[in-house]
């Protein structure tokens, strides 16, 4: 086998079909049977949606316009130049990824990474020998911890929550809800479905955070919820570096900031093509330099974002600002909105 790939989700399965593609023998495994769901805000950006296409990949969901800033009588919006995005939802993008997986003749196997051992010649997981190890194994990733690739952080750290409502979109855009101490993204995924996720530091319940935003909780009173609501974090995750001998990380596994600009999906899926790339080429070095390549607008804008955000009086003012000066928050959402260069 030339490749495993370690976890399920977006990032490996995009890492098993563009194997597939350059004509390694490429194989899955995933601890969890059938569909996997994760707690995230669930809306593509285009470049997300034509990296998707490119696979062959086109999941269901609810076209976007844009991006609208909401807080209080404030809002201000900024439409994507680049193509509509998607809201899907997690297990929609999940299943329509792991039937163009399996059609691409990849084997997807529930199976559990336990032991990760290494020579010149190869990786052997578990007894399975192969050429490369793709881990893929999300957020806290316990193949980045085994190989000593773990980087602890100390400050006060974000989690998410997200929840579902059976109702029509009232908006073509991801609404961005602006509070003191949380956001909540509202992203409509079907035309009877909405999405409704809350990143906060604060801990405590998802209803207490909804109360911070009385107009939102007004509008979804007395609306029935479609399944429990599912919890991610801390989001922040840092990796000493993107490869350790012939085993790389990709995608959350490798690292992440927060999901504040929403570009996770685009990441996952240059990443994915960029690990393949390495693997075909045999420079591992490569992928390094290109991971650092792929998420640097990403990792720059994340962090001015929450640092610009981090005092009441900033978030309060976040706003404002971008309604009086809208061909900024314009800019700044239209180099979101573009593919992350591979």
């Amino acid at each position: 086998m030339d490749l495993l790939v370690a976890g399920a989700g977006p990032a490996g399965l995009a890492t098993a079909l563009h194997a597939a593609r350059a004509g390694l023998d490429v194989a899955v495994w995933e601890q969890r049977a059938g569909t996997v769901d994760k707690a995230c805000g669930e809306g593509l950006m285009p470049g997300a949606v034509a990296a998707l296409a490119a696979l062959g990949v086109h999941p269901p969901g609810h076209d976007l316009r844009g991006i609208r800033y909401v807080a209080g009588a404030h809002r201000a919006d900024a439409d994507f130049r680049a193509g509509p995005g998607r809201g899907v939802r997690r297990t929609a993008l999940h299943t329509a990824l792991r039937e163009a997986t399996l059609a691409a003749g990849v084997r997807v196997e529930q199976r559990t990474v336990r032991r990760v051992e290494q020579d010149d010649d190869g990786v052997v997981v578990d007894g399975t020998r192969t050429g490369h190890l793709a881990a893929a194994d999300g957020l806290h990733s316990p193949i980045r911890r085994a190989l000593g690739l773990h980087r602890p952080h100390r400050a006060q750290l974000r989690h998410g929550l997200r929840r579902h409502y059976r109702l029509a979109p009232w908006s073509d855009y991801v609404e961005v809800h602006w509070a003191r101490d949380a956001e909540v993204y509202v992203t409509p995924v079907a035309d009877d479905l909405v999405s409704v996720a809350v990143l906060t530091t604060a801990r405590g319940p998802y209803d207490d955070h909804l109360a911070a935003f009385p107009a939102l909780q007004e509008r979804l009173a007395g609306v029935s919820t479609a399944g429990p609501v599912r919890g991610a974090g801390p989001l922040r995750q840092s990796a000493s570096a993107r490869t350790a001998g012939r085993v790389l990380l990709v995608g959350d596994a490798a690292g992440y900031v927060d999901a504040l600009t929403g570009e996770g999906i685009a990441l996952a899926l240059a990443q994915a093509s960029a690990a393949v790339r390495a693997v075909v080429s045999d420079d591992l070095t490569a992928y390094e330099r290109d991971w650092w390549r792929i998420t640097r607008r990403y990792r720059w804008l994340t962090r001015a974002l929450l640092g610009a955000t981090r005092t009441p009086p900033a978030r309060a003012s976040l706003v404002p600002a971008a309604q009086r000066l809208p061909w900024l928050f314009a800019a700044a959402v239209d180099a979101l909105a573009h593919p992350a260069r591979t």
